[in-house]
């Protein structure tokens, strides 16, 4: 019998909003693989756990050889807790090629939710939350990260990123340029923590306040582009646009008045209209 992957969510600051179920699992656990062991050990003793597992390290030097090995482990029936330092495993943490060599090898994965800085972030950034992605780290080189933010500049959704606090200046200043410097932002730093602050403003009047140094752990949290605004079709144009697809793709007149209807999101007799009306005119 195969064993059970479990993803457990660790506190993002605060030890208090461990979810009850980590604490079991960390007590029972066969095997516990931590990015930081030296972390693991401060977060149970903080929660009054003994693991009674074998606890491995797990973390991005080594999760490509030690994956096989704990892979191994679940084949022959051991119940393997992965953890990371703060949050949910995968989530710009190790975790993914664990879960996807589980996953391929038929192995059962679960998760032991919990607080995630992503979530937190985003319900206080007071920024859109219906629809919003998340980009993670910026490159740290300058071309890729211009590159990166220009592709973004249309994205209509809310955006959340990670940014260590010495690059986090240079970060914001990018997005100002890249993104436009009155584009609504949110910088969250040292969430549920202690010194927990949320700065909210323009990009390019976050990035003026980030030069003078930002500590702490750093999500941010930027608003998506505003929509376009709508395009005017005179007819001369929508019958110019029938006219190509009849020439360019020997589409007929309907399909073609069809088409450019539905690429223009209009209605099809605003440009059967124009083309009757082109016609007149010609």
């Amino acid at each position: 019998m195969t064993g059970v992957l479990v993803l457990a969510g660790t506190p993002i600051g605060d030890v208090a909003d461990a979810p009850p179920r980590l604490l079991t699992e960390l007590g029972s656990a066969d095997v516990i693989a931590a990015e930081d062991t030296r972390r693991l050990r401060r977060l149970t003793q903080a929660l009054g756990v003994e693991p009674t597992g074998r606890v491995v390290s797990y973390f991005e030097g080594n999760e490509v050889g030690r994956t096989p090995e704990l892979v191994e482990a679940l084949k022959g029936g051991a119940r393997v807790l992965l953890v990371t330092d703060a949050g949910m495993p995968s989530v710009s943490d190790p975790g993914y090629r664990l879960v996807d060599a589980a996953v391929a090898a038929g192995i059962k994965v679960t998760a032991v939710p919990g607080p995630s800085a992503v979530l937190t972030a985003l319900a206080l950034s007071g920024l859109p939350v219906d629809r919003f992605t998340f980009e993670g780290f910026l490159p740290r080189k300058n071309g890729d990260r211009a590159r990166t933010l220009a592709e973004l500049k249309a994205e209509p959704r809310t955006m959340v990123f990670f940014e260590a606090p010495h690059r986090i200046a240079e970060a914001l200043a990018a997005m100002a340029e890249a993104l436009g410097a009155d584009r609504p932002a949110a910088v969250c730093r040292e969430l549920t923590k202690t010194y927990e602050e949320v700065k909210r403003g323009p990009l390019a009047e976050l990035a003026a306040w980030a030069a003078d140094g930002v500590k702490g752990e750093i999500t941010v949290v930027v608003a998506g582009a505003p929509p376009a605004p709508p395009q005017e079709h005179t007819p001369a144009e929508l019958a110019r646009l029938v006219a190509l697809r009849e020439e360019a793709a020997g589409e007929r007149r309907k399909e073609a008045i069809a088409s450019v209807a539905a690429e223009l999101g209009l209605p099809k007799r605003e440009v059967f209209d124009a083309v009757v009306a082109a016609k007149h005119a010609g």
